[in-house]
């Protein structure tokens, strides 16, 4: 080769590593910020929320940056086979990220609203759902930095237990409401709430299979199991 071609094929190399250093920083920012927003829902820490909502603002930025970055590759470069497929892939991830940092700004919203009234559901089961899709985001962040396709195989697998345990706290909330009518709208706000969460998980999912496409340039084999009817009940805004 070259020494003209092997320059080209070690700049586009580490433009590649540059486009994965931007998404590993920007996934850090969403799994903080998810983390946080957990937090500061079960804490009831109004200050630690407010936080998460200002924070979206920088994830929606480093969004922007990667797209950026990404789209001037594809002009410049002109990528095929496995670097197209990488490169595309990133900029989908991205759109998931932020996604992400949407609902868990949305979750801090939320929280902020509940710390005003007072309600007598339990969140042990929000609790529980929220260290399983922040396990859920962790792997599949990891697994975006290391092009790791076993874990986002075992991402992909794990969002049928995040569905059941959103579809149990939807039947618990709706018979608290039902009971109580005083009970209407903190239970709202946590239905949200769960549903942000499983959105989150939906998320996670999504960068799984993309991670796996780029790596073996083949989608998954079926369609990974759904929540029965509650799943489509509600649909928040992440706004």
């Amino acid at each position: 080769m070259a020494d003209d071609a092997k320059h080209i094929v070690s700049s586009f190399e580490q433009d590649l590593a540059k486009l994965r250093d931007m998404i590993a920083v920007m996934g850090g920012l969403v799994e903080t910020q998810f983390a946080d927003a957990a937090r500061a829902l079960l804490s009831g820490d109004g200050d630690l929320a407010t936080i998460v909502v200002e924070q979206d603002v920088k994830v929606d930025a480093e969004e922007r940056a990667i797209e950026q970055f990404a789209i001037r590759l594809l002009a410049l470069r002109q990528p095929v086979a496995n670097d197209l497929r990488q490169i595309v892939s990133s900029i989908k991830i991205t759109t998931d990220l932020e996604r992400v940092g949407d609902y868990a700004a949305n979750m801090a919203k939320r929280s902020l609203v509940l710390n005003q009234s007072k309600h007598s559901y339990p969140l042990a089961g929000i609790a529980q759902m929220a260290r399983l899709v922040q396990e859920n985001l962790k792997s599949t962040i990891d697994a975006v930095g290391e092009a790791d396709i076993t874990k986002a195989v075992a991402v992909w697998r794990a969002d049928q237990m995040v569905d059941e345990l959103y579809n149990t706290i939807f039947r618990e909330l709706i018979t608290y409401m039902m009971e109580d009518a005083r009970n209407i709208s903190a239970c709202t706000h946590l239905l949200f709430v769960a549903k942000n969460l499983e959105r989150i998980g939906d998320h996670a999912t999504n960068i799984a299979e993309l991670v796996y496409y780029a790596a073996t340039g083949e989608n998954l084999p079926e369609l990974r199991p759904k929540g029965d009817y509650s799943a489509s009940f509600i649909a928040p805004s992440g706004d």
